[in-house]
């Protein structure tokens, strides 16, 4: 079968994939109970956001995990959308991009995160070439986006099995790339607990609470984006098999879920309960060296102005 004969697309994968195929009676109840929680969580991130505004300690992260939540919601409407019209295909290539692009804001809060952790343990956190190879990798994760929902979008729009082969590396190299950069934060804190360690330097503290629980804060987020991106990455080096075939038990809607809006919800609500407002925080103009040292947040009412900028990062 020809593209010119069978019009311009798109068309549905003649693949199995994760989440299988959606039923109404199934999908849509489970889509909605986490678009409400989805809900609930971008109004929590939001809440603390204002709260924290009006006390001049401006902490940009709840903005981005708000934004994330926001994303989502988008992700489950459509989703919904797209089951209950499941003849519309544009709807569904948009659910599964939406799907596949969100989490990756949280990748970079937490990789944010622990680059802060490691300038606390080590001065070397502060070099010119981290800092620079930090950029490199946020501008990696925006170009691979890029590449992946282009790949993901193209595969729906041609039948040229050698266009579509092409399609797949690029996502199995996103998705793989994906699962790396989850990784990473856990990688970054252990280094910089080595660093310490090796070099008896006493840690630089910041933010507000212990330290420990600073890093087992993070540790846990990190983990929990490593292993549901992992699982889409395994799954997707995993031979194709055809809609003929049986549903090979890994792509069933169980996994779908918990992988996915599952683990993402509880990464949403794990750092709004542990305030990582208060624990990831750092003075504004933090640029060098004991930079971190000396300041702490202060829980209650307003002492003095506190605020935050990126500009370290």
């Amino acid at each position: 079968m020809s593209e010119q004969q069978s019009g311009s697309g798109p068309w549905r994968p003649a693949i199995w994939t994760l989440g299988g195929i959606p039923k109404k009676n199934i999908d849509i109840p489970i889509t909605a109970v986490f678009l409400f929680l989805f809900i609930l969580g971008a109004a929590t991130h939001m809440t603390i956001l204002q709260y924290n505004n009006r006390r001049g300690h401006k902490f940009l992260f709840n903005g981005m995990l708000f934004g994330f939540c926001m994303t989502r919601i988008t992700t489950c409407t459509i989703r919904i959308a797209s089951i209950a019209l499941p003849s519309n295909i544009r709807l569904a290539l948009a659910a599964q991009i939406f799907v596949a692009a969100g989490i990756v804001l949280v990748f970079v809060i937490n990789l944010i995160w622990s680059q802060r952790i490691l300038r606390a343990h080590h001065h070397f956190g502060w070099h010119r070439s981290i800092h620079w190879a930090f950029i490199a990798l946020y501008v990696l994760i925006v170009l691979t986006l890029a590449v992946v929902i282009t790949a993901v979008v193209q595969s729906y729009y041609t039948l040229n099995p050698h266009t579509r082969s092409i399609d797949r590396a690029l996502q199995l190299y996103g998705g793989t790339l994906f699962a790396v950069i989850s990784f990473l934060p856990i990688v970054i804190i252990g280094t910089a607990v080595i660093l310490s360690h090796v070099s008896k330097r006493d840690v630089e503290k910041f933010g507000h609470g212990r330290h420990r629980t600073r890093i087992v804060t993070l540790l846990i987020g990190a983990t929990l984006c490593c292993l549901g991106a992992a699982f889409r990455a395994g799954t997707s080096w995993m031979s194709p098999v055809p809609l003929a075939g049986t549903e090979p038990a890994y792509y069933h809607r169980g996994w779908f879920y918990v992988m996915n809006f599952g683990i993402e919800i509880l990464v949403v609500y794990f750092y709004a309960v542990m305030r990582v407002d208060l624990r990831f925080w750092v003075p504004n103009g933090a640029k060098g060296p004991g930079s971190y040292r000396g300041v702490e947040v202060v829980k209650g009412k307003e002492e003095g102005s506190l605020a935050e900028t990126e500009s370290e990062v």
